[in-house]
């Protein structure tokens, strides 16, 4: 029996969470468990450069904004060419590839669930919920990454119990051992961050809360944020109406986000929603104590008191409260740091994460 081959669409390859995870998944899984192609509905960015095995493909349909009908008519063509044994989809702006999928005799589809967007900030849209209830019977299971994204796809959008199954994100611990380092104290502390600059990661709420650090404590605060995205600019300006653009670092997207982790003191992920944070995770693999607002994932994956701190969101006077906590207590910051890395090394390993999804996909050919 030849080795399967599993198409995962996604609707841009670009530096993210959901993105991220993919690339972790197609990069460790066993050669011999499966064979894998990344097809973007849109484009492809730099972060095709992380896909470290020579034998995946990644391919760009071009689709433009709207209603692109050639783009699915593209997407059939490749599928009937490919012949893949599983589609795998991701979120909302994919679903409506499992139809493509089916019409070109795909016979295992997977949908996966990784969170919702600013168009659907806490997935109520009667719309959306409907679109998924009717495509529901092409897709023989779907992929939560949150055990509230698990319980919203059951009692929210009705999809039988049997199809649902929750498979956490997973981070490569051995990626960051090396660079861990125990938190110090410092004169300077590096507030920073990894997220997309889009309006449900709200990067502004975290920009606020520095600057309110920053007055405070003058001086003392320097942010580190990694990321890009359409409100890049309008952040680089609050910075500049603040005058802080000389203690703030804004790289962009980055292919290895590693080294910056490294630099960092703590963590701080201020989004309005968030499914299962893959930067989370890498920042408590880092050994950093994180702040994060309580919403969706987030709340499964830190600690509050123990691991770091959980927050309203929207509230950058929280944020900056609960920084100053570990800048009056430098040694709670390496208490914090050490547990969350202690957390991910027993619950959230990418080698049980990756042996969920070998075990996913087998089923699915098994059926």
């Amino acid at each position: 029996m030849s080795t399967p081959l599993i198409v995962h669409i996604v609707h841009r390859f670009d530096f993210g969470g959901l993105e991220n995870g993919l690339v972790n998944l197609v990069n460790l899984m066993p050669v011999a468990a499966a064979r894998h192609v990344i097809v973007a509905l849109t484009d492809v960015t730099e972060i095709r450069q992380r896909i470290n095995r020579g034998d995946v493909r990644i391919l760009a349909l071009g689709k433009k904004p709207g209603k692109d009908l050639g783009s699915y008519v593209r997407l059939f063509r490749l599928l009937r060419t490919l012949k893949p044994d599983i589609v795998h989809t991701r979120n909302f702006g994919t679903l409506d590839c499992q139809f493509v999928a089916w019409l070109a005799g795909v016979r295992h589809r997977i949908h996966g669930e990784h969170g919702w967007d600013i168009y659907d900030p806490e997935g109520r849209l009667p719309k959306f919920r409907l679109v998924r209830r009717v495509l529901s019977p092409l897709i023989e299971t779907f992929v939560a990454l949150s055990a509230e994204l698990e319980s919203w796809l059951i009692h929210d959008v009705g999809i039988p119990v049997r199809k649902v199954r929750r498979i956490c994100n997973g981070v490569d611990i051995e990626r960051f051992a090396a660079r861990m380092r125990a938190l110090r104290d410092v004169d300077r502390c590096v507030v920073g961050s990894v997220t997309r600059f889009s309006e449900i990661k709200d990067p502004l709420n975290t920009i606020r809360a520095f600057v309110e650090l920053h007055r405070a404590h003058p001086g003392a605060v320097h942010l580190l944020m990694v990321g890009h995205g359409p409100l890049k600019a309008e952040a680089m300006s609050a910075l500049r109406q603040s005058e802080l653009e000389g203690a703030a670092c804004l790289p962009g997207s980055v292919v290895d986000v590693a080294p910056y982790l490294e630099r960092m003191d703590v963590f701080v992920l201020g989004s309005r929603r968030e499914g299962i944070s893959n930067t989370v995770l890498e920042a408590m693999a880092a050994g950093l104590p994180v702040v994060a607002t309580r919403v969706g994932g987030n709340v499964e994956l830190v600690e509050d008191g123990v691991t770091g701190f959980l927050v309203a969101p929207q509230s950058p006077s929280a944020i900056a409260s609960a920084v100053a906590r570990y800048l009056a207590d430098p040694a709670l910051a390496r208490q914090h740091g050490a547990a969350g890395r202690k957390r991910v090394e027993e619950e959230f390993s990418i080698s049980a994460m990756i042996a969920r999804y070998t075990e996913l996909y087998d089923a699915s050919l098994r059926r």
